[in-house]
């Protein structure tokens, strides 16, 4: 057995890494920490975490954390950094946050605004490369691992085979995608409050300032062989009216040459071994309920061929493997366990 921490426990993220190791078989749950809610129970802020209700939050510090095997970051962009630095070189440490996602400091200076701290292995295994190789390869054995945003699996993953196998172009994408308001975190908003949801839908994010765009561009430049930021996306992110969930539509000019066979072939390569991410037979679309509480990804691609586009829509749970359940997948690489040990790939209907 493996010794796991989580630090930022009381928050959706943290919550849901906690879920799904009390699942592990593999890892046993070490200290769980917080900010304010420290000397709180954990019952108090997670009743659903029954097993573990009477753990005590401890604070985020580095004699907290150590002596475990496994350290998942689970703390607010930014705050990862300090937390890692203070932790030896042989932990694994997970890092749930965005603060080791980009290769670009540019661009982080950009989206975020505060010192850039560098990148670790990126933690999106399914992601298909041009020589056919996943980027799983880079994970197993490393002591640092980034996971990546809830919006980037799910927009990545639906464009990428596309990319890859050079049946779409990377000069014109465009993506609108909707997450439930769990993606939000759980700190208290006013405008995230049960009467401005309810019933409503909104766009947030617009004209390019989303935080995960850069994000999505050096995933899918990745995916096409190109620097990190050779494909340009407008991205506009939508607040829908349900707790947790992302439904991602994607779409992408037609390659010359290709038609509606080469991009159902090249989705069809890309996925045909991924225990995590399916292809949707012909004519079945992602839902969002049938994600909910998985590690899965929904995926299905059909060709305008009047506009002379490619519409790929994905649908996955933003807080299990929009988050959390990518944690734990990257964990077990690391470790050199199962890829899918503790993972659920049958989500919760209806």
């Amino acid at each position: 057995m493996w010794t796991a921490a989580v630090a930022g426990a009381s928050g959706y993220a943290g919550g849901e890494v906690v879920r799904l190791l009390c699942g592990h078989p593999e890892l046993e749950v070490g200290a769980l920490t917080a900010a304010s809610s420290a000397g709180t129970r954990l019952g108090a802020v997670h009743p659903h975490l029954m097993p573990l209700a009477d753990r005590v939050l401890q604070p985020t510090t580095p004699q907290t954390l150590a002596g475990h095997d496994v350290v998942f970051l689970a703390l607010p962009h930014g705050a990862s950094a300090a937390v890692a630095a203070s932790l030896p070189d042989d932990v694994v440490v997970i890092d749930c946050g965005a603060d080791f996602r980009l290769t670009s400091g540019q661009a982080w200076d950009e989206f975020y605004g505060t010192p850039y701290a560098g990148c670790w292995p990126y933690g999106l295994p399914e992601l298909p490369l041009p020589s056919g190789a996943k980027r799983r390869g880079k994970l197993a054995g490393s002591r640092r691992v980034a996971v990546p945003g809830c919006y980037p699996t799910a927009c990545t993953l639906a464009l990428a085979p596309g990319l890859a196998g050079g049946v779409v172009s990377g000069d014109d994408i465009v993506i609108v995608a909707a997450s439930g308001v769990s993606g939000a975190g759980k700190a208290a908003k006013a405008h995230l409050t049960g009467a401005e949801v309810m019933g409503s839908m909104s766009p947030y994010g617009v004209g390019g300032t989303h935080r995960h765009t850069p994000e999505i561009e050096q995933n899918l430049s990745a995916a096409a062989g190109l620097g990190d930021d050779a494909v340009k996306v407008s991205f506009t992110p939508t607040l829908a009216p349900m707790p947790r969930g992302i439904l991602a539509t994607c779409t992408a000019r037609l390659s010359d040459g290709h038609g509606a066979g080469d991009v159902r072939e090249a989705w069809e390569r890309a996925y045909a071994d991924e225990p995590f991410v399916h292809l949707l037979p012909e004519g079945q679309w992602p839902r969002t309920a049938d994600v909910l509480g998985s590690n899965v990804v929904l995926v299905q691609v059909a060709t305008d061929a009047r506009t002379g586009r490619v519409v790929a829509v994905a649908a996955v749970d933003n807080l299990t493997k929009g988050t959390a359940g990518a944690a734990i997948q990257c964990a077990n690489l690391a470790l050199g366990l199962d890829e899918t040990l503790g993972l659920p790939a049958v989500g919760v209907a209806p």
